[in-house]
């Protein structure tokens, strides 16, 4: 009986040991995984740019698998790979799994279908790979090509629509607008995708600055091509858009009344015309050209700044009929002050001294009634020290505080620090005329966003200055330039340099001032008088009008 027990345990035993041997070796012969999972494991190394991984679930990837996928990148220029899996279809130790990719290029995002077809290897679902893979029309000893079509190129215009980037328009002009040539093939390789050899592009003025809105986008075709690189077949794509015009305010009738009063000016000389209750700008002129010194110059204004000076003065509590002093010299802080032509002597208005221009009345009186922050806060108002962006490169007016009596009396008058341009002078001009200072404006489309924000004047000292500066045309220092009636304006005379051989330094010679809607500042280098040199061109320009 105990026998019988014995070889019963035994036989139980066998049979669980054959059984287990059974099932192992089931285990062994078994495919690990499914299709999806590994189709799942190669998309994701895709998405990740991972190829070890990619030829961790394929079988035998040849020499060659890396080039395919790195092809994306250096041919089309694939920044970002998306791969999404579809529904997996299986027929015994064959799989098909179909996905969709997403390939962002440099024109936009390149999506198509693909499949991965899968097989059994070593018990262990693998992909089966061919170039078709990558796309279905990416046969073995093919890659992709991309080429582009630009559209037409978009104009630079004037206000009124007219076309001003070709023949036909003022050098000044042509300056702002700047130029678009032919890429050369190091300046291509330097821009990349889409850019080749020959492509033309801004490469200064408007033209560089708005080049994507001039240029507009290509056409892109993809397409498979040989090893030679002859190109097979089309297989995908995007549209281009055509290129935009870029809108300025120039006026075409302003610009040329500008530009017929510089003709003939010996010495450098350069002007701006403005529309006061826009900002807009409406003509800009250099003589000669090669440097854009009406926007980007930097000079004394000289006694133009007097302007914002007595729009200070105003508010501290002048009127233009208030008695002050116009002596021959005036000493502050340590600084002797003389008037431009050794003037003075006397009692006069505020409003004759302005419109006499002398410098010893407005230093006193700064150095009586104003603070470095109240003269620095008024230069703010009219734009000095204003980040502005009017389209194009400019440099802005500069005033810095000054940081002693000698240097604020001498900086009232527009000499020390004070640096700015007839953008800089033309902005006070039409400033005063409108009663807004507003940030120049030379491209009107598109937009171009502005940091600094108009400033509103205080009406009863703009009222007061205009009275001041309409005395300076018909009696004062720009009488004999015989400007049109109505005209209000400032001539300035800008020390620079140092004195030779006991002569005084050589000046700058400025005009600023507005008559109805078109504010001008015009400044010829090294012209002496403001009252002599400038305001004459001033007066051309405004009759012409």
């Amino acid at each position: 009986m105990r026998n019988k027990k014995l070889w019963l345990v035994v036989a139980v035993v066998a049979v669980v040991l054959v059984g287990a041997a059974g099932g192992g070796a089931y285990v062994l012969l078994r495919t690990k995984g499914s299709p999806g999972e590994t189709a799942e494991e190669f998309l994701a190394g895709w998405r990740h740019g991972d190829l070890a991984a990619m030829r961790a679930v394929t079988v035998t990837p040849p020499a060659d698998f890396d080039q395919y996928y790195q092809g994306l990148r250096t041919g089309l220029g694939a920044t970002k790979v998306d791969a999404s899996l579809g529904r997996v279809t299986k027929r015994g130790k064959q799989a098909t799994a179909p996905f969709t990719a997403a390939l962002t290029l440099p024109a936009g995002v390149w999506k198509y279908p693909g499949s991965l077809r899968l097989v059994t290897s070593d018990h262990k679902w693998k992909v089966a790979w061919t170039p078709e893979a990558v796309h279905p029309d990416l046969h073995a000893g093919r890659r992709f090509t991309t080429s582009y079509k630009w559209p037409k190129r978009g104009k630079v215009v004037a206000g009124d629509g007219t076309a001003i980037d070709g023949a036909g328009v003022s050098g000044s002009v042509q300056q702002l607008v700047g130029g678009a040539a032919p890429l050369t093939a190091k300046q291509a390789k330097k821009l990349g995708t889409p850019y080749a050899k020959g492509d033309v592009v801004g490469q200064w003025g408007i033209q560089q600055r708005f080049d994507k809105r001039l240029a507009g986008t290509p056409t892109t075709t993809i397409s498979t091509a040989d090893a030679s690189g002859h190109v097979e077949k089309a297989v995908g794509g995007f549209t281009g858009k055509p290129g935009q015009d870029v809108k300025t305010s120039l006026d075409l009738r302003v610009q040329q009344a500008l530009s017929n009063a510089l003709q003939g000016q010996g010495k450098p000389t350069s002007m701006v015309a403005m529309r006061p209750a826009t900002g807009q700008i409406l003509a800009v002129g250099n003589i000669p050209g090669g440097f854009d010194r009406a926007m980007q110059g930097t000079y004394a204004p000289g006694s133009t700044f007097k302007v914002v000076t007595a729009y200070a003065l105003l508010q501290a509590g002048l009127t233009p009929s208030s008695a002050v002093q116009c002596p021959k010299t005036a000493n502050i802080g340590g600084q002797t002050i003389h008037n431009s032509e050794d003037e003075g002597g006397g009692g006069m208005t505020f409003k004759n001294a302005l419109a006499q221009s002398c410098n010893t009345a407005f230093a006193l009186q700064t150095q009586k009634l104003l603070s470095a922050a109240k003269l620095t806060s008024a230069a703010n108002t009219f734009g000095f020290n204003q980040k502005i962006d009017p389209g194009v490169t400019v440099g802005p007016g500069s005033f810095p505080t000054p940081t002693s009596d000698a240097e604020k009396a001498v900086a009232g008058f527009g000499q020390g620090r004070d640096l700015a341009n007839a953008l800089s002078m033309v902005g006070v001009a039409a400033g005063v005329a409108d009663g807004t200072w507003r940030p120049p404006v030379l491209v009107t489309e598109p937009q171009v966003p502005q940091k600094a924000r108009p400033a509103r004047l205080n009406s009863t000292a703009r009222s007061q200055l205009e009275e001041m500066m309409r005395a300076v045309v018909t009696s004062g220092t720009a009488k004999p330039a015989g400007l049109p009636s109505g005209t209000a304006g400032k001539t300035g005379t800008a020390e620079f340099g140092s004195a030779q051989k006991g002569k005084k330094p050589p000046t700058h010679a400025w005009f600023m001032g507005y008559r109805g809607d078109v504010a001008f500042a015009v400044v010829v280098e090294g012209g002496g008088f403001g009252a002599k040199a400038a305001a004459p061109i001033a007066a051309r320009f405004l009759k012409a009008l």
